[in-house]
């Protein structure tokens, strides 16, 4: 069955996925059978035992062909100081956000955007150093808007 992590406490071990059916599955980490750790967000494949999850693996079946990636990290150097990156991701907020801080930014003598420079830089990095599959799981479908 597949599924997506809603939660997982590395210290405790214990986690909880979502299946495609609707239904809430529990899980021990020691049922992780893919390389990397569990993490919230990932699509996962797994056997369902009750109300457990079994034989835990990374979903690697989800298309990363039209990956924004590449397109993505463009953005945020070229012009991540008005927040297009954030625009294209789909997270309309943070780009409001990044493109006022930049625009009323010499207003407070560009400290706001000279952080927003740097943000969009970081955000570069973090982009194109991640994995296709990696940004996908972490910025398309975990919808993460920040670093």
């Amino acid at each position: 069955m597949k599924g997506k992590i809603l939660d997982f406490n590395s210290t405790t071990s214990q986690g909880v996925i979502a299946g495609e059916d609707g239904k809430r599955y529990s899980f021990d980490g020691a049922e992780w059978k893919s390389e990397g750790v569990a993490g919230a967000g990932l699509a996962v494949d797994f056997v369902a035992e009750g109300d457990g999850a079994k034989q835990l693996y990374i979903d690697k079946t989800i298309a990363t062909v039209s990956s924004k990636k590449i397109a993505a990290s463009l953005l945020a150097f070229f012009f991540g100081f008005l927040g297009v990156h954030k625009f294209y991701l789909g997270y309309n907020k943070q780009g409001v956000i990044m493109l006022l801080c930049f625009l009323f930014g010499f207003i407070l003598v560009g400290i706001p955007t000279i952080a927003v420079c740097i943000i969009a830089f970081i955000e570069f990095i973090l982009y194109i150093t991640k994995s296709d599959a990696d940004f996908d799981q972490t910025y398309v479908i975990g919808q993460r808007p920040w670093f």
